[in-house]
């Protein structure tokens, strides 16, 4: 007993969302604010990058301080506080903690900026601060709570509590000798080494929520990626969204190929000449010796168009010459429009001769 066995792709029933999604698809999405972004990229480098300012600007952070604490004990604590020089002290105490954070402030913006343009470019768009009441829709709110995601943004918070911990663990253990005798050193060596192990601190720990903020990113890559997979049913109706649906655009090239064939038969009555193969080719030729300056291919066709050519040349008592080589030269060689090939003019004049001929017997008599 014979079986056959017919191959079906099942993901067109399930729907599946297997195929990465095209590239219009993941356009809309980013118009919509729909990006792969991590959250903790911009933060880890802007504390990566201030520390990285405590340690190269720390002779200028050291000035700026010395200089408000020695205005502080030599003239501000002494002095006679009055309606006229309370104004004027208090710009003045603005001005030099502007000049303390002004390189803070730079960093901050910058980085800002740069962790969030290195991950998703430049986008402005408004479109996810508009009010969404499916926001407010209790089940979805259990849904986010007890999600996938949320369990990993748990785990990766409770990742880097631990590895800070260990920082900070490892930083003071290996100072514990130095800070058992901070009691018994002056107030300025108090200070650069408190100064030291904060910055060290800051700069290990911001290196180390870099390298986890860029991996949260690569993480978040994926699952966008994943958020926007589509079905090969969703690709195929996204194309016929895009291009049109196959079959209106078959018929409205059929239409056009039909426009177009009566545009033809229309020119074929100008005709002097059909020359035929007799049955498979027939080219119709147009020649006014006055304003062409060699014959022109106004209509041509193959079987059953060759047939319609024939049909309305009789029609309209054009003559038809039977040439086999020259029909079949003439439609390979030529489009409707052009002028015949030259290597061909001396058989189609011939050929015209032999029509003008027959045209002038028929007309003496």
């Amino acid at each position: 007993m014979r079986s056959y066995y017919l191959e079906l792709d099942l993901q067109l029933f399930s729907q599946e969302k297997t195929e990465k999604a095209t590239p219009k698809k993941t356009q809309e999405a980013r118009k919509k604010g729909q990006i792969a972004k991590s959250n903790d990229l911009p933060g880890a480098l802007i504390l990566l990058f201030t520390f990285a300012t405590f340690a190269a600007l720390g002779s200028y952070y050291k000035s700026r301080i010395m200089g408000v604490f020695r205005e502080l004990f030599d003239n501000w604590l002494t002095m006679d506080v009055t309606t006229a020089n309370v104004m004027p002290l208090f710009d003045r105490l603005t001005v030099d903690m502007l000049m303390f954070l002004a390189p803070i402030f730079a960093i901050v913006v910058v980085m800002a900026v740069v962790g969030n343009v290195m991950q998703f470019g430049f986008l402005l768009t408004g479109e996810p601060l508009k009010p969404k009441f499916s926001k407010l829709n209790p089940i979805n709110g259990f849904k986010q709570i007890f999600s996938m995601r949320t369990v990993v943004e748990f785990l990766k918070s409770i990742l880097k509590l631990v590895i800070i911990g260990v920082l900070v663990y490892q930083a003071i253990w290996s100072d514990w000798d130095k800070i058992l005798i901070l009691s018994s050193l002056s107030v300025e060596q108090i200070f650069q080494f408190t100064a030291g192990l904060t910055v060290k601190l800051g700069l290990e720990t911001g290196a180390v929520l870099a390298v986890l903020a860029f991996a949260d990113y690569m993480y978040q890559r994926y699952e966008h990626a994943k958020s926007l997979r589509m079905s090969k049913q969703d690709i195929k109706d996204e194309y016929k969204k895009s291009e049109g649906d196959p079959l209106i655009k078959g018929k409205i090239r059929e239409r056009q190929r039909r426009m177009a064939m009566q545009r033809m038969m229309q020119e074929v009555p100008k005709a002097d000449v059909v020359i035929t193969n007799p049955t498979h080719f027939a080219i119709a030729l147009q020649y006014d010796a006055s304003k062409m300056e060699a014959p022109l291919i106004i209509a041509k066709g193959m079987d059953h168009v060759a047939l319609r050519i024939r049909e309305v040349a009789k029609e309209h008592d054009i003559i038809m010459m039977e040439n086999k080589p020259l029909a079949r030269a003439l439609y390979e060689r030529a489009e409707i429009g052009d002028s015949i090939p030259g290597d061909l003019f001396q058989a189609v004049a011939e050929v015209l001769a032999a029509v003008y001929k027959m045209k002038g017997r028929v007309r003496s008599s």
